[in-house]
C-alpha cells in the first residue's frame, strides 16, 4: 500500500525508540538494542505453540544458545558471544517463520534478513566478528537448544526430535526420561530484560 497517491509502498516501521528502521534498506544508525530486546521478547518461537501461561520468546532463546555456544566453545570472546547473542537479531522486526516455512518463502525473505543482519553487525562493530565458524558454532547450538524446545515446550516426542535434531550430548539435566535443560517460558518483561542485561554486560567486557 502506497503512503499517498503516486508515492512507493512505504517500507519502513517506526520503532519505541523513535527510529524509522527501513526494512529494505535497513541503516545500522536506525538499529538500537532497546528495539531489538523489546520486539524478541515479544515474538514467539514455534508460532505460539508451547506450553506454560506465557510465550517462550526468541529472547529467551537467543540468551540460552549464546550459554551452549560458550558450552562448545569456552574460548569465544564477549564480541563472538555478542554475535551469538543477537544471531535472530532481524526477527524483532520482521518475526520469526518456522524452519519449514521459511525454506517454502526463500527468496525476497531471506535477502531482507540478511541485510538486516547486516545492519545490526555494523551498528554494533561486529560485522568482522561474523565469521563463517562463528556461524557453523551458533547453528550447532542453535540446533541443539531447538531439540530440547521441542521436547520439552513443544509437544514433541523424544524420537521425533531425535530424527529432525539429533539428540544432544552433554547438555541438560539427566531425567529418567532423558536430559532436559528445564526451559520455563518467562513474561515478556522479565525476557526483555534478561536479554538487555546480558548485552550490556558482554558489551561492556569488549
Amino acid at each position: 500500500m502506497a503512503d499517498r497517491a503516486g508515492s512507493p509502498p512505504r517500507a519502513w516501521q517506526r520503532m519505541l525508540s523513535g527510529r524509522r528502521l527501513d526494512l529494505i534498506d535497513p541503516s545500522p544508525l536506525d538499529v538500537e538494542i532497546i528495539d531489538i530486546a523489546h520486539g524478541l521478547a515479544r515474538v514467539a518461537r514455534w508460532n505460539g505453540q508451547t506450553t506454560g501461561e506465557h510465550a517462550f520468546s526468541v529472547a529467551e532463546h537467543c540468551l540460552i544458545v549464546e550459554d551452549i555456544a560458550g558450552l562448545l566453545e569456552p574460548t569465544l570472546t564477549p564480541a563472538q558471544r555478542l554475535v551469538v547473542l543477537l544471531h535472530d537479531g532481524p526477527e524483532y522486526v520482521i518475526g520469526d517463520m518456522i524452519s519449514p516455512f521459511k525454506a517454502v518463502m526463500g527468496g525476497e525473505y531471506k535477502v531482507i534478513e540478511k541485510r538486516l543482519e547486516i545492519a545490526i553487525h555494523r551498528r554494533f562493530g561486529l560485522e568482522t566478528v561474523a565469521t563463517e565458524r562463528l556461524h557453523k558454532l551458533t547453528k550447532k547450538a542453535d540446533i541443539i537448544c531447538a531439540y530440547f524446545e521441542a521436547v520439552e515446550l513443544s509437544g514433541f516426542t523424544r524420537a521425533e526430535a531425535r530424527k529432525i535434531f539429533g539428540e544432544p550430548k552433554g547438555f541438560g539435566r539427566l531425567t529418567p526420561e532423558g536430559p532436559r535443560l528445564g526451559l520455563d517460558p518467562k513474561p515478556t518483561t522479565a525476557a526483555e530484560d534478561a536479554f538487555l542485561a546480558r548485552f550490556n554486560e558482554l558489551e561492556s567486557r569488549r
